[in-house]
């Protein structure tokens, strides 16, 4: 896990009202029993203790995080989550080939006591993921999701449905990615110990779209190194 002991390390804009950060895979949006000095509203507190956490991440996953600086900012997010006003993209790697557009996935989800989720269509609550198709490889693919919804695990849940686990998620059917089993010339002798090439769940928060105060809000985070070095080995291997 990144070493990470301010929020200014990890910031990518801050105006009068609010605070966009790029969240490390690793550390909790909220306070962890686990990792206690790990958390992002820890380091926001540190920041201005004012802020205020809009939404939150999957530990295992990066990317932007929106923060408020006042109650007004807070409660105007609040309605426009609520109303579905902010326009979220994630980008994930998938142990699959698949070509979309625009392709709805509509799976009612619910939350299981182990803290998972899984299509219930009894009793889940009403879900909704639009998944486009942004680049392919050999035996993976980069896909653009955008939760209409905001359940737990939706992203990891609605593709890992459809065939299209993400890679690293274990959890939900992921397998961990190898470069042994996508390089033709694999010198096995070099690589005895060989680690997979993303270690944790290839899901990166990348961009988020609203209006608020008069003003438009599109920001992105850029990859952080393990996504990136992860595309980067697919290109160069598995193209």
């Amino acid at each position: 896990m990144k070493n990470i002991k301010r929020l200014e390390e990890i910031l990518i804009f801050e105006d009068e009202h609010f605070v966009f950060i790029n969240k490390p895979a690793g550390f909790s949006s909220l306070d962890d029993r686990q990792e206690a000095n790990h958390s992002i509203i820890k380091l926001a507190k540190r920041h201005d203790e004012n802020l205020r956490l809009c939404h939150r991440l999957d530990k295992e996953t990066s990317g932007i995080l929106l923060l408020a600086k006042s109650d007004e900012a807070y409660r105007e997010m609040a309605i426009k989550f609520e109303k579905r006003e902010v326009e979220k993209r994630y980008h994930a790697v998938v142990n699959a080939i698949v070509n979309v557009k625009d392709q709805e996935i509509l799976l009612p989800l619910s939350q299981t006591r182990k803290g998972t989720a899984v299509v219930d269509r009894k009793d889940g609550k009403p879900s909704q993921t639009i998944v486009n198709t942004l680049k392919n490889f050999r035996h993976f693919t980069l896909l653009e999701c955008k939760p209409v919804t905001g359940r737990l695990h939706q992203i990891r849940v609605h593709l890992a449905s459809q065939n299209l686990p993400i890679v690293a998620d274990t959890l939900y059917q992921g397998k961990m990615p190898y470069l042994s089993d996508i390089k033709i010339k694999f010198n096995e002798s070099k690589w005895q110990n060989e680690e997979p090439m993303m270690k944790r769940v290839a899901l990166h928060s990348y961009n988020l779209k609203f209006n608020a105060f008069d003003k438009d809000y599109d920001v992105v985070a850029e990859y952080p190194k393990d996504f990136a070095v992860l595309i980067k080995l697919l290109e160069k291997y598995d193209s």
